[in-house]
């Protein structure tokens, strides 16, 4: 009798373990495979949440099968201390896993409203947008100009909402002093940048901020940033080039950032200024000279009078020879690996192809060539004013 009780028991014993087994193998399955999203979703943490409201809100939303398995599945990879506050795209067929990794491994938010503060050559907007997880597109809600128009009442409705998030970006070619400028007009930044930084040390690029965030911090990244670009370029520059530090490849760059209308251009053009300055060629560049009036204080606005061609300034590229003492704007990585890396050309000359600056130039190698490319503009100059 206690033989067959025995044997009974044991035959449960091992159909249970089997029973055991084949249904961690499924939570497995489950946890990893494919999920049932049919298209993407933001998915929100406020916080101070919690596994439980999350995984109770993706349920809701039919982002995972169990909201209990998904808890589970966190916790036996440890996960459930390093929940991160913030407003993430989770994409169509997502498994539990790859939403556990989503929501857990911190940095920006990939998801939901964000306010763009564009700082441009000409001036600042403020963009308001969201990210249509279908589509993966961001559409725009509000954008204006804070220097011309009060914030409208749907950029503090967003500002009021806790998963908001907020990016500045820098465009290629502006200077230093506009950028402390605008930045000093953005609301949710703090503290003062006590002086100008250097022309050319800040990186163009889009950085992720804060409410409450310091502008000197934000500029110290922006210096960091462009020490790391222009480190890396200057080790991986061509050989033979007439540069002597990586300091003249940021002024180059600069005058390479002002002058490119299209960025295909741009190793073009640096070939030309880096003929000029081994032939000893005088660069003769527009922007210099306009740098040397404003001191990147604004924008010009206007054409180049004659009279200013033959102002003396540390700038005048018509009357320097080289390179002036410093960059004229901030340029972008493109403009400094195109310094250090020109094409390989005779071209000594260039002028815009047409009217509009999108059109790129005509590049030439003689001074004949040059007068009759710089006629044919002068030309099309002659018919918009007639």
């Amino acid at each position: 009798m206690w033989r067959h009780i025995a044997s009974n028991a044991l035959t449960i014993l091992v159909i249970l373990v089997f029973l055991g087994g084949g249904l961690l193998v499924w939570a497995q399955n489950e946890y990893r495979g494919e999920g049932p999203l049919a298209q993407a979703i933001c998915v929100q943490v406020e916080r101070g949440s919690n596994f439980r409201r999350v995984s109770a809100s993706l349920e809701d939303q039919g982002a995972v099968s169990s909201g209990a398995l998904f808890r589970i599945g966190a916790d036996y990879a440890g996960k459930t201390g390093d929940l991160k506050a913030g407003s993430y795209l989770v994409p169509e067929g997502a498994s539990m896993a790859d939403i556990v990794d989503i929501i857990t491994r911190g940095g920006a938010s990939t998801c939901g409203t964000e306010v763009v503060y564009r700082v441009g050559i000409t001036g600042a907007t403020v963009q308001v947008r969201e990210l249509d997880p279908a589509t993966g597109r961001f559409e725009e809600l509000v954008k204006f100009d804070p220097a011309e128009a009060e914030a409208p009442e749907a950029y503090a409705g967003v500002k009021a909402q806790a998963d908001t998030r907020y990016r500045v970006a820098l465009a290629e070619g502006v200077t230093s002093w506009q950028v402390v400028q605008e930045l000093g007009q953005i609301d949710v930044l703090e503290g003062e940048v006590d002086e100008v930084p250097a022309e050319g040390t800040l990186a163009p690029d889009s950085y992720e901020i804060s409410p409450g965030d310091e502008r000197g911090d934000l500029i110290a990244q922006m210096q960091s940033r462009q020490e790391a670009i222009l480190a890396e370029a200057w080790a991986n520059r061509a050989d033979g080039l007439p540069l002597e530090s990586p300091e003249e490849a940021l002024i180059l760059a600069s005058i390479i950032e002002k002058e490119t209308g299209t960025p295909e251009e741009r190793f073009l053009v640096a070939s030309v200024f880096t003929n000029r300055l081994e032939r000893g060629i005088r660069l003769q560049t527009d922007p210099t000279v306009i740098y040397g009036l404003t001191k990147g204080e604004g924008v010009l606005g206007r054409g180049i009078r004659q009279s200013e061609l033959r102002r003396e300034t540390p700038w005048n590229t018509y009357l320097i020879d080289g390179l002036p003492p410093t960059p004229i704007a901030n340029p972008g990585r493109a403009s400094i690996e195109a310094a250090l890396n020109p094409a390989d050309s005779d071209y000594v000359f260039f002028v815009a192809r047409t009217l509009d600056p999108a059109d790129g130039h005509v590049f030439a190698e003689t001074l004949a060539e040059h007068n009759r490319n710089v006629a044919a503009y002068r030309a099309l100059e002659a018919q918009r004013d007639n």
